[in-house]
């Protein structure tokens, strides 16, 4: 029998979202990509001397992050374009700033993006850009789980040129990526307000031939609403559900404007959605009904949206923003507690991921992705409840080890799959480019 080669361990550990599922003085031992056993770290320890030893004194190891809607390469724009409203800020600064991308130019900032990832505790994300073989490449390099789409839209893309190459272009992504243990490709149509009915129809046809996640932007803010009604007579929940695609492979990204029963319509239809409650807060374009979609029955899980309205991916950042202002709003200290925020951010992403078998808990027979957490800091101590600590307290550089797939991608703080010097002074170097165009 195969002998585990890893063993992740410290003072705390954390399978689930629960403080009742705490385990104190454990480990799990990794076989390959693999958890293969949890158990007390002297047991693991004895057991398994051969084993290469992660230990962590006043450690907490938990699962890792999974970010649910992200722009990765989008870091190349970070601050560029800040305090604007959405279509302003889309309209006359990203979609201008996009036209000058090269694959390049992609490729360096997903690094960029990937490396702030890891070094605040995801382990998982899910992009939807352009130059998207650059975003899967990047995410193999670094040895990331990445979900990853093509966006298409009704006019021409700077990666692809006509649409009718965009599906070319993705027809290539789902033959090289069918079999790979990190790379997901997924259907991704823009939004309602750039694809047509057509354009969404047969992207939602290229999400059941292949079995895959179908993400879009869906009623982000008022102005989307206002232009899906103005051209169809409805709004975009309702336009997408009167052409068929509203159903368990869609994964929305915001839902912040939604009556009583588009909450219904998205609970009946098993939509998944994807929270980004910074970004939409900075662009002011409101705050999603999560609470109600959640009394409802429906799945939400959590995304930071792209470093260029956010600006960053940090997942604990979003859990805390996520935490207190759904309180505020409903002036219920209730709603939204602790371990229901983690959870949406670990097994909630997993299973909006259509992976919640494979990542989201630390379980045997689970994919081994994981963080471990330094919990000797002044902001973190004492420590009487854990779900409550990561989400009140914790910062994402408190991480000080990520291991995805069984592969330590980081180690005190190391990148151990990336050179975080060369790709800060390509960002540098980018960053010129960019302000010069």
């Amino acid at each position: 029998m195969e002998q585990p080669d890893l063993v992740v361990s410290g003072e705390y550990l954390l399978p689930t979202a629960s403080q009742t599922a705490v385990l104190h003085q454990h480990g799990i031992a990794v076989t390959g990509d693999t958890i293969t056993e949890i158990a007390p770290t002297d047991k693991l320890h004895q057991k398994y001397p051969q084993a290469q030893h992660l230990h962590t004194e006043n450690g907490l190891i938990m699962p890792g992050l999974v970010n649910t809607h992200t722009h990765a390469a989008m870091a190349c724009f970070r601050g560029i374009a800040d305090d604007l409203p959405l279509m302003t800020w889309l309209q006359d600064h990203i979609f201008p700033a996009e036209a000058k991308l090269t694959p390049e130019i992609v490729y360096t900032s997903t690094l960029l993006s990937i490396a702030e990832m890891i070094k605040s505790g995801t382990t998982s994300f899910c992009d939807m850009y352009l130059f998207t073989k650059e975003v899967a490449k990047a995410a193999q390099t670094a040895g990331m789980r990445c979900w990853v789409g093509e966006v298409l839209y009704d006019f021409p893309s700077p990666c692809y040129g006509e649409l009718e190459n965009g599906f070319g272009y993705i027809k290539e992504m789902f033959e090289q990526y069918s079999d790979d243990p990190l790379i997901t490709i997924t259907a991704d149509p823009h939004s309602v307000y750039t694809c047509s009915p057509e354009l969404l129809n047969r992207l939602g046809q290229v999400a059941a031939d292949e079995d895959c996640l179908y993400h879009i932007h869906l009623s982000e803010n008022q102005s989307e609403v206002e232009t899906c009604q103005e051209r169809y007579g409805t709004t975009p929940v309702r336009h997408l559900h009167a052409i068929g695609l509203l159903g368990p492979r869609v994964l929305a990204a915001h839902c912040v404007m939604l009556d009583d029963e588009e909450i219904g319509l998205l609970a009946e239809t098993e939509v998944k959605i994807s929270h980004c409650l910074e970004s939409n807060m900075k662009l002011a374009s409101g705050t999603a009904p999560v609470v109600e979609l959640l009394d409802a029955g429906a799945h939400v899980a959590l995304g930071t949206d792209g470093s260029a309205s956010n600006n960053d991916v940090d997942m604990f950042g979003e859990m805390n923003s996520v935490a207190k202002i759904h309180k505020a709003i409903h002036k219920d200290p209730t709603v939204m507690n602790a371990e229901a925020t983690l959870a949406a951010a670990t097994m909630g992403g997993a299973v909006a991921l259509g992976a919640g078998n494979r990542i989201g808990s630390l379980e045997i027979g689970k994919k081994a992705d994981c963080i471990v957490v330094d919990l000797d800091q002044p902001h973190l101590m004492p420590c009487y409840n854990i779900p409550s600590h990561m989400v009140y307290a914790a910062r994402g550089g408190d991480i000080v080890h990520s291991v995805i797939n069984g592969t330590i991608v980081m180690q005190d703080r190391q990148l151990t799959t990336l050179d975080e010097g060369k790709i800060l002074a390509e960002a540098a170097a980018i960053a010129k480019v960019i302000k010069n165009t």
